[in-house]
């Protein structure tokens, strides 16, 4: 009888990590990013039906990376522990933080048990509160750790070149349009360092609106609305290129008029 092969629990970990992180990186990557008014989820999706960002409870929404049928999953589960929390106890007791550690706890489990593959998944828990103070984003890995955001956050693909530029560029306040231009300027980056264009039908977009008067804060944003805010974002741009347009003019101008009057 042959003497089966051993491997340390530390190799065999990060073997299960390894294969964790690039079944993920395989996914397109998506942002999720504070506003003035509440929390946007911005991801590259061609598909129409099957979403990366979805309604857990009334003011949580969630957002994932990786395998669809694992994250799918996942979700489903979450929408029932709420309910069951929402209906057993109140619907106040139900919290992004609450919802964050039930999943912790099942990647955590999944993640060290020889018995079965690690989910390839990573996830984004996030709830909007009555002001920016009260936003929580929470980023959980493949295993089952928890990482509290904020500002922004960014999983997939590409998760680390979009978050350094998130990270130097994103600001408390800004308005839902500036936000999402620059999670589509983080999202079109490359690793080469060029930037490519992503058209408005491969988008999907949703936020967690705490100005909604009804309860349930989360909502998709499409077409039309959609539209706006792009060309929303766009004319900005354009409007400031033509004021540093303007200014260098008025520097040029300046500048003649000293050499002159010398």
């Amino acid at each position: 009888m042959s003497t089966p092969f051993y491997v340390s629990p530390q190799q065999a970990m990060a073997d299960r990590a390894e294969y964790a992180r690039k079944g993920i990186a395989r996914g397109r990557s998506l942002v999720v990013l504070q506003y003035a008014d509440g929390i946007v989820f911005v991801g590259e999706n061609p598909s129409r039906a099957l979403h990366k960002f979805s309604e857990i409870y009334d003011r949580i929404g969630f957002a994932a990376a990786g395998k669809y049928n694992e994250y799918e999953n996942l979700r489903i589960g979450g929408v029932r522990y709420a309910d069951l929390r929402g209906y057993t106890y109140d619907r106040d007791d139900v919290t992004a933080r609450g919802l964050a550690n039930v999943y912790a706890q099942t990647l955590g489990t999944i993640f060290s048990s020889a018995a079965e593959k690690p989910y390839e998944v990573e996830l984004v828990v996030a709830e909007v509160g009555e002001t920016p103070e009260g936003d929580q984003i929470y980023r959980l890995p493949h295993d089952g750790s928890i990482v509290d955001e904020h500002g922004s956050v960014a999983v997939g693909g590409n998760a680390e070149l979009i978050s350094n530029y998130l990270d130097q560029r994103h600001q408390d306040g800004v308005s839902l349009a500036e936000a999402l231009k620059l999670a589509v300027q983080a999202l079109s980056r490359e690793s080469n360092g060029t930037q490519r264009e992503i058209p408005a039908e491969r988008l999907e977009v949703a936020v967690l609106d705490r100005t909604r008067p009804q309860s349930r804060k989360f909502k998709r944003i499409v077409g039309r609305q959609l539209a706006r805010l792009l060309a929303a974002e766009g004319a900005a741009t354009e409007a400031e290129s033509a004021d540093n347009g303007e200014d260098a003019e008025d520097s040029e101008d300046s500048e003649d008029s000293g050499s002159s009057e010398e």
